[in-house]
């Protein structure tokens, strides 16, 4: 039995997954926003209640994050659930756990799950695109998600958002301290902000979509900016990686128009006579990520 958790930035999810990758458990619970000890708790209560529900202590347990473990300090580092930020995360949940744990960003276990069996399966070269309280991305090569040396590897969200038209530059603050990030543009939150700033009141990232499928004319025009900046930013990502297959994930992912309007605008950004570059949705939906971070452990590791 192998456990895996997907610490968000709203919500922690727990799944637990035998060795045909059949799901056993599954629990979500909201995210103790600010408190790194209370997260801690939230993250070993569930595994205690995964393998109490499986009937499997000692169970092997994979955690995604909104970030990475340094390898040069082994703390937390680029986290956009920032209170993780200089924690030895890795460190106390093993010593809580009395067992090893895998660690791995949340978008890389979110397109290990889509390559292993899901919307990117069979790819030769795929990433994964998460957009929700924040926006990060993975990539996997041949069904293997590459980490990097510097464990940042398919970050695109704090990368420029390219092309910036008027209104763009300098762009909004970004938690990491620059400004004009792709995140800052991307992610639900900054969907909200560009709506509001229009002159919109909306409660969150959904209502505007919701308000834009109702035909408000600022909400559409909004959700209609968004697609353009998606656009331009993964073309950036096709330029670089030219990947076979991009899969979204995430809140904002659950948006259907995405899927015909980006492709339908980033060939004029792409260095490319065409694009053959599919954007598809997830197989695995909201499961994706936590089934990646189960699958951080083989089926048949001890």
């Amino acid at each position: 039995m192998r456990i895996g958790i997907d610490l968000g930035g709203t919500k922690i999810e727990a799944v637990a997954l035998d060795a045909t990758g059949t799901e056993h458990f599954r629990r979500r619970t909201e995210t103790p926003r600010g408190d790194y000890a209370a997260t801690l708790e939230a993250v070993v209560r569930l595994v205690a209640e995964a393998e109490g529900a499986t009937g499997h202590p000692g169970a092997r347990v994979g955690l995604g994050i909104p970030g990475a473990i340094s390898p040069a300090t082994g703390l937390v580092k680029n986290a956009n659930s920032t209170w993780l930020i200089g924690r030895p995360l890795k460190a106390d949940l093993e010593a809580r756990l009395r067992r090893p744990v895998r660690i791995e960003n949340d978008a890389n276990c979110f397109i290990a799950s889509e390559a292993a069996d899901g919307a990117a399966a069979g790819a030769r070269v795929a990433f994964g695109v998460i957009v929700g309280t924040g926006t990060g991305g993975g990539i996997a090569v041949g069904g293997r998600v590459l980490t990097g040396a510097n464990a940042v590897a398919g970050e695109w969200g704090h990368n420029p958002l390219p092309w910036p038209g008027p209104g763009e530059l300098p762009g909004p603050a970004c938690y990491c301290g620059r400004r004009g990030c792709i995140e800052t543009w991307l992610s639900g939150p900054g969907l909200l902000r560009d709506y509001v700033e229009s002159g919109g009141s909306a409660a969150d990232a959904r209502e505007v979509a919701q308000r834009a499928g109702a035909g408000e004319p600022l909400a559409a025009a909004a959700l209609d900016r968004y697609a353009g900046r998606m656009a331009r930013a993964l073309a950036t990502v096709i330029n670089v990686l030219d990947p076979d297959i991009i899969v979204l994930g995430g809140g904002l992912s659950r948006l259907a128009h995405l899927y015909e309007e980006v492709p339908r605008r980033w060939g004029e950004w792409v260095f490319s006579d065409r694009v053959d570059t599919r954007l598809l949705p997830p197989v695995h939906g909201d499961a994706s990520g936590v089934r990646g971070a189960a699958r951080l452990w083989a089926a048949d590791e001890s």
